[in-house]
């Protein structure tokens, strides 16, 4: 045989191999060629409902629900520290004394007048009862009792200058002052901060406005505690927005009745506008191609392509808000292979036992 002959029939053996496996290959070459196929293995999982809500992230700063820097209102001589840096405190606890030997002085000085005075407008009282002197006299009497009565509360009063207490439940931070040290009206003692609720303030864009309220949930994350998260609630929308950056500051309070938040926290805080129930499938169920997207539903052991309209994006799964319904069957993995409809497939995992099931009972009616 010559050359040229056995390259000819080399060329027509590969053309009729070529067309073979067109012909194959195809699923829609000739009716009942794709169950001629063999199956290709996936896995699938149904379509389900999933909780979805609008979020919108934001960064803000924690602040103690209440925070004062403690201050003496008269410049006097420290007597005791009564307190020790850190400390959980009550309201109404006293923390320091300052030197008051003038005002305990005072008060047993304006006591012994107001207890001469009330004598004195007793006496009275009952001589103007017998005719025996005048209502002048009696009023001049009961005059002299409510100076006396004054003098010795300005008297009290100076003297609870010179103890500082807690104005509120909180915890202290570092004592600034010693024992015999003078200090002034400007000189800070400590700081006390109310933090068992933590307020955080952020910004968010003016277009959520609409969506705004008092009460809604926020989430609020730590970088010192990765991982966790602290939950509270709007409590106020500020009245104004800010006509440079176009946002609006929001108030959260943020439960901490463990103590670990501290003011001044760097705060990554997650708002939650609304929420809904939406169809969902993994992610890896979608596959987009030329601008659309699709996944492939199993039913009746093929395969086939859907399109579908998407809504939001969570990690590991995506809404789906048309062109699927709940509980259809799609392929999560093998989709790669599955480039034409009605080709059969082969299950993995539970779908495959739901696939068997619903089988049998459709043989059975």
């Amino acid at each position: 045989m010559s050359r040229a002959k056995v390259y000819l029939s080399g060329l027509l053996v590969a053309v009729m191999a070529g067309s073979a496996w067109l012909l194959l290959s195809d699923p829609k070459g000739g009716e009942g060629q794709g169950r001629g196929m063999s199956a290709i293995t996936v896995r699938a999982v149904p379509a389900e409902k999933r909780k979805f809500a609008d979020i919108v992230e934001a960064i803000g700063t924690a602040r103690s629900k209440e925070s004062v820097v403690l201050m003496s209102r008269v410049s006097e001589t420290v007597s005791k520290v009564l307190f020790d840096d850190g400390q959980l405190v009550e309201e109404g606890q006293l923390l320091v004394k300052l030197t008051d030997d003038e005002e305990k002085a005072a008060i047993e000085e304006a006591g012994a007048y107001l207890r001469e005075a009330q004598q004195q407008y007793d006496r009275i009282t009952d001589l103007v009862r017998r005719g025996n002197a005048s209502t002048a006299t009696l009023d001049n009497a009961k005059r002299q009792l409510d100076e006396a009565q004054a003098r010795l509360d300005g008297a009290k009063a100076r003297l609870n200058d010179r103890r500082i207490e807690a104005p509120f439940d909180g915890i202290l931070g570092l004592r600034q002052v010693s024992e015999g040290s003078l200090i002034t009206t400007t000189t800070p003692i400590t700081t006390i901060d109310q933090i068992d609720v933590m307020k955080v303030d952020f910004s968010v864009p003016e277009r959520f406005i609409a969506a705004l309220k008092p009460g809604q949930s926020v989430d609020a994350r730590v970088e010192a505690y990765q991982g966790e998260t602290f939950s509270g609630k709007v409590t106020t929308v500020n009245s104004r927005v800010d006509p440079i950056s176009r946002t609006i500051i929001v108030r959260a309070e943020v439960d901490n009745k463990d103590l670990r938040l501290r003011p001044g926290m760097l705060m990554s805080v997650e708002l939650t506008s609304r929420t809904w129930d939406g169809l969902a499938v993994p992610e890896e169920a979608v596959v987009p191609t030329a601008g659309k997207d699709y996944v492939f539903v199993v039913e009746n052991g093929l395969s086939n392509r859907k399109e579908v309209m998407l809504g939001l994006r969570r990690p590991g799964y995506v809404e789906i808000t048309g062109g699927l319904g709940e509980g259809d069957l799609v392929v999560t993995e093998g989709t790669l292979r599955l480039g034409n409809d009605d080709v059969p497939v082969r299950l993995l995992g539970q779908a495959a036992e739901a696939e068997a099931g619903s089988n049998t009972v459709e043989a059975a009616q």
